[in-house]
C-alpha cells in the first residue's frame, strides 16, 4: 500500500477530500497520487502552474495539494476529456504531465470498471475500489516531461474595471 500523498497519509488526504469535494470520490483520490507524482518531478522551491485536462475531480486534487487554484489563476482547466494534469514552471513552461494510464489497469479490475464506466455506481464495490486505488497508488499513472507553449505562460489581463449604472 502506498503511504503518502504529498504531505498527507492517505487516510488524512481522504478525510480532507470529503468537505471540499462532497465525498471521497475515486477521481480525487487518484488525482492526489497524480499531483504527488508530478510534484516530485519538479525542483524544490520552483513556482509552478497547473493545467487539468478535465473539469471532473482532478481540479479539486490540484487545489487541495498545491497553491494552484482556479481563483488565483494558477490552475487552468482545458476540457480535453482526458484524465490528465500538468504541473509546469510558471515562467519557462517546462514541467510534467501525469495521466491515468489505461494500459496499466488490467491488474486493477475495480479501477478499470470505474474508469471506463463498465459498472454503474450502484454496481461498484466502493470499498474494494478504494482498496485498489490505495494499493495501486502512482503505479497506474504515466508521466512524461512537457514544454508548455509560451502563449499559455502569459498572465491574462483582467481588463478595466468599470461601474455600470
Amino acid at each position: 500500500m502506498q503511504g503518502k500523498i504529498s504531505a498527507f497519509d492517505i487516510e488524512e488526504y481522504i478525510h480532507r477530500i470529503q468537505p471540499f469535494h462532497g465525498h471521497a470520490a475515486p477521481g480525487v483520490i487518484i488525482g492526489g497520487f497524480m499531483v504527488h507524482l508530478a510534484r516530485i518531478q519538479i525542483p524544490e522551491g520552483a513556482l509552478f502552474d497547473a493545467i487539468c485536462e478535465t473539469p471532473a475531480c482532478l481540479p479539486d486534487a490540484v487545489q487541495l495539494l498545491t497553491p494552484c487554484t482556479v481563483g488565483n489563476g494558477w490552475l487552468k482547466i482545458i476540457n480535453l476529456g482526458r484524465f490528465a494534469l500538468s504541473l509546469y514552471d510558471k515562467y519557462h513552461g517546462n514541467g510534467f504531465r501525469v495521466f491515468l494510464d489505461p494500459g496499466k489497469l488490467d491488474q486493477w479490475p475495480e479501477i478499470k470498471d470505474w474508469f471506463f464506466k463498465l459498472k454503474s455506481r450502484t454496481e461498484q464495490n466502493h470499498e474494494h475500489l478504494l482498496s485498489q486505488i490505495k494499493t495501486a497508488g502512482v503505479e497506474i499513472c504515466g508521466v512524461y516531461p512537457v514544454q508548455i507553449k509560451p502563449e499559455f505562460l502569459k498572465k491574462r489581463d483582467k481588463g478595466r474595471i468599470v461601474i455600470i449604472k
